[in-house]
């Protein structure tokens, strides 16, 4: 049987400096992981110009893509920005709302059709609270929906009268 060299007792020097060396290498290989770590995604900021139109449009027009590629139509449709992304409502039968459950890209011009162009990714929204906080802000940016008409409302969404959508939007090149 071979003998196993003697371990030095705890309070020894050698003991102390084999840690301290382990404690710093750790040390070091997680700086290194900290910083090779990727950063998360952050939203794209939008021109202040861009911002600033869609802050005061009434409108913007938007266009998705069709199955064969070719442009869409582009259409006038009522809005709110929250300084962040942008929310619309459709008829669940229109072909805006089917082309984006396809994954069509969304196109929007701010303002007018030759406004500011932005890109999209459009995500179907179904939180009642969510829609309801819309309409309350589409009410106090539209008088006729402060009237209580066209404006977003949780009881059509849930019942699949209407298409709410929450569109994260960048810097838009030319379709």
């Amino acid at each position: 049987m071979i003998a196993s060299p003697p371990r030095p007792a705890y309070g020894d020097l050698s003991s102390i400096a084999m840690i301290s060396r382990r404690i710093v290498l750790h040390l070091i290989v997680l700086a290194v992981a900290w910083l090779l770590w990727p950063a998360p995604a952050r939203a794209a900021t939008l021109p202040e110009e861009t911002q600033k139109a869609l802050r005061d449009s009434d409108q913007i027009y938007i266009a998705t893509r069709r199955r064969s590629g070719a442009l869409s139509s582009i259409k006038p449709v009522w809005f709110y920005y929250d300084g962040d992304k942008v929310f619309f409502t459709t008829s669940p039968t229109s072909w805006k709302a089917k082309r984006l459950a396809a994954g069509s890209p969304l196109y929007i011009w701010v303002g007018s059709e030759s406004g500011p162009l932005l890109e999209g990714t459009a995500e179907r929204v179904d939180d009642p609270a969510l829609v309801d906080r819309m309409g309350e802000a589409y009410a106090k940016k539209y008088w006729i929906a402060w009237l209580g008409f066209f404006k977003p409302r949780s009881d059509r969404v849930t019942s699949g009268k209407t298409t709410a959508y929450l569109v994260s939007v960048k810097q838009g090149k030319s379709p």
